[in-house]
């Protein structure tokens, strides 16, 4: 008890209250705009965090990571123009039902199914507080190395028909944290004589490029729009009961958001595919989805906002971020020497439940904000797509030259800006770039600190966590081998009998 009141005390001043109300609403109206995102949002901010107490800049990163969805529901329902990429679901249902007339009906529902997906998500995080406080001390060197692998892995795995190219992108995401000054050695590691990759590759010099400047580079590299969305008449609390209606599947959508955002690599595309499918399968009415059924979305919404929390649980108890943002919001902890992990919750648990807190007053703030302010939030939809390029250009590298004061930061983050816009173009992913830099770096870390105490490499998996953890590496990889085998078996039969028949021919 003493520890949430201390928790509760750290919101208690007026730059975290002020964060919290930047990070919230900010988060809805940037999610709101097609075209921008959570993660260019989060990058832009990320050099002007570090110079905030960890609890302020967390505050705002997770205002913004937890709200985004909400505002993103919006063009999707209207418009059907999802303004984050996880709100695309949204807009299978949502838009038929504007179509249908049922604008404000369907806005509601997305509203209220946020609102139970996050506070659901939130409350098992403080559930499996203890749990986590019990077991993240018997994580050592080993364990972490292994459960940092296990989440390359996943992520890997996650990208379904582009695993090679996200194994590359993950490779070589972990070569460029090698780069520069070896910390323990003291010898340069891949700098070609080059002195300004002496210091390394920045984190952020890499995340704003890939997300921020990719993103301007490909909004003005792209015809010029201005997407209109109607006012939207009625109250924003009927939502509400209607989704008591349907709280079986909004509970079961926000457990898959709360299971498949604890693993890394899978987070919210994978919960709402499965939360909508699971409520497919289980309705009365299946026909109607596709078509503006209220299930389908309230499936689509409470899955995806489950996840920031949820996400929040491999970050806090192992320092292991499971998808980009939270690996974001992992430099923040570093800058300011607050190592996440076993030790966190022992030294800095008033932190941990400040952050609990946080997550709950944000849900509260984003849902008062859009009872009175929906309307608003459609003329925002309306801003010119080349004007938002250039003001994320501009925003981009004042944050970057910012960080060391240096031109060179800006090179080098203007060429991942042009390799992120060419794996836009590729349909390629950029996150597993971002998580091997992290993880790869955490990997290298604990490798080294593990092995002065392994005499032969089955050391590495004697103790029981360990040996769970490699287990589970060993079950992921055959699994999905045999996928991919039985998937090959089953396109087989169809093309040989094409051939067959060519040949018959």
């Amino acid at each position: 008890m003493e520890d949430l009141i201390a928790g509760a005390e750290m919101l208690a001043r007026w730059d975290v209250v002020v964060a919290l109300l930047v990070g919230s609403i900010g988060g809805v109206i940037i999610g709101a705009i097609p075209g921008v995102g959570p993660a260019v949002a989060i990058a832009i901010l990320l050099p002007a965090t570090f110079s905030l107490d960890p609890i302020v800049g967390l505050t705002m990163l997770l205002g913004i990571y937890g709200s985004s969805m909400y505002g993103g529901a919006i063009p999707a329902v209207l418009i059907n123009t999802p303004g984050t990429a996880v709100n695309a679901l949204t807009s299978y249902d949502g838009y038929p039902m504007t179509q249908n007339g049922e604008a404000h009906r369907a806005v509601s529902l997305a509203y209220s199914a946020s609102f139970w997906g996050g506070i659901f998500g939130i409350l098992c995080l403080i559930l499996l507080s203890p749990v986590l406080a019990w077991i993240a001390p018997m994580f050592g060197s080993r364990e972490i190395f292994l459960a940092a692998l296990l989440g390359i892995i996943l992520v890997i795995i996650a990208h379904r028909g582009q695993i090679f190219a996200a194994g590359m992108l993950a490779m070589f995401g972990i070569f460029l944290q090698t780069i520069g000054l070896d910390a323990v050695t003291y010898t340069q590691r891949y700098t070609f004589g080059l002195t300004f990759l002496s210091s390394g590759i920045n984190l952020i010099v890499v995340v704003l490029g890939l997300f921020a400047l990719s993103q301007a580079f490909f909004l003005l590299t792209t015809p010029d729009s201005s997407p209109e969305a109607k006012p939207v008449t009625g109250r924003m609390m009927a939502g509400f009961r209607e989704l008591l209606k349907h709280k079986r599947v909004a509970t079961v959508a926000s457990g898959f958001g709360v299971i498949l955002g604890m693993i890394p690599g899978t987070g919210e595309f994978t919960a709402q595919f499965m939360s909508y499918t699971y409520a497919q399968k289980t309705s009365k009415n299946p026909d109607d989805f596709g078509k503006g059924s209220p299930e389908g979305l309230i499936a689509s919404e409470a899955a995806n906002n489950a996840v920031p929390a949820a996400a929040m649980i491999p970050l806090l108890a192992l320092g292991i971020p499971g998808e980009a943002l939270t690996a974001m919001m992992l430099s923040v902890f570093y800058v300011h020497n607050v190592i996440p992990g076993p030790q966190l919750f022992q030294n800095n648990i008033d932190l941990v439940y400040g952050l609990y807190i946080a997550l709950i007053l944000l849900n509260v703030i984003v849902m008062i904000f859009l009872l009175f302010s929906t309307n608003l939030l459609t003329k925002i939809i309306r801003v010119p797509t080349r004007f938002l390029g250039v003001l994320i250009l501009i925003l981009s590298f004042v944050g970057v030259y910012s960080l060391r004061n240096s031109l060179t930061d800006c090179m080098i983050a203007a060429g991942f800006g042009v390799l992120g816009l060419v794996l836009k173009r590729l349909n390629l992913p950029i996150v597993p770039i971002i998580l091997g830099m992290v993880l790869g770096g955490i990997m290298e870390v604990k490798l080294r600190s593990a092995l002065p105490r392994l005499k032969t490499p089955l050391d590495m998996i004697d103790r029981p966590i360990a040996a769970i953890l490699f287990a589970l590496i060993v079950m992921v990889v055959v699994l999905h081998i045999r996928t991919l085998i039985k998937e090959y078996r089953a396109h087989l039969p169809e093309e040989d009998h094409d051939l067959h028949d060519s040949q018959t021919r």
